[in-house]
């Protein structure tokens, strides 16, 4: 059977919640996951979005784009632990790239990477302990909430973007810019409905076909 959009769509929302621990986590250069972007359709791919730590200056950040299927003989998807070590290897010494794998998206660097040139690079002591802790406390399940969470991104302290979709229309995607310090649990328990019933062009932003700001919620 052939890959199809849903399946590229379903590996970036698996991808989201296996990466959600390492937000914020250092880098091997001292740098933080600040995002991960669903590409437009029908991308197989997925971005993740760095920069500076926690009060830093977050306009220095680059987007990596990474191929989920590094091998286009097969159907094998990259999982979340897989981009986690080309992300982090990339992160490790001075990375060159030619100026045709090198453009911009919502006036961030954006690097497409060619994972058979890059070397994973090697789990660390806590990841096996974070596999361990989290399949006891968050057992996996192939059922996620609706609407679902296909990616989010944090450019300033106190605003951040979701990427939510609905499975049966996995191609269209809508964003939301929520404020993190507002009020949350009124915001999520609306947050289904206001993403449905609102919402305007994204305004440069390629990864949605719609914007709610609900960063005044």
């Amino acid at each position: 059977m052939s890959l199809t959009y849903d399946d590229i769509a379903e590996q970036q929302a698996d991808m989201v919640r296996l990466l959600l621990p390492y937000l914020r986590a250092p880098l091997p250069d001292g740098q933080v996951i600040l995002g991960l972007l669903p590409p437009p359709p029908p991308s197989e791919a997925v971005r993740i979005a760095v920069g500076p730590g926690p009060g830093e200056d977050h306009e220095n950040m680059t987007v990596w784009e990474i191929p989920l299927r590094a091998d286009a003989r097969t159907e094998d998807l990259l999982g979340g632990d897989d981009v986690l070590a080309l992300v982090r290897a990339l992160h490790t010494g001075t990375q060159i790239f030619s100026s045709s794998r090198m453009s911009t998206v919502m006036g961030m660097p954006l690097v497409r990477v060619d994972p058979t040139r890059v070397r994973p690079a090697s789990p660390d002591g806590a990841d096996g302990m974070l596999t361990i802790l989290r399949t006891l406390v968050c057992p996996w399940t192939e059922e996620q909430p609706e609407p679902r969470l296909r990616g989010f991104l944090q450019r300033d302290p106190d605003r951040l973007r979701l990427y939510l979709d609905r499975e049966e229309d996995p191609a269209v995607v809508a964003a939301a810019d929520v404020r993190p310090s507002g009020a949350l649990t009124a915001l999520l328990a609306a947050l289904p409905s206001l993403v449905e019933e609102t919402g305007g062009p994204p305004e440069g932003d390629p990864h949605c076909s719609r914007l709610v700001d609900l960063t005044s919620w």
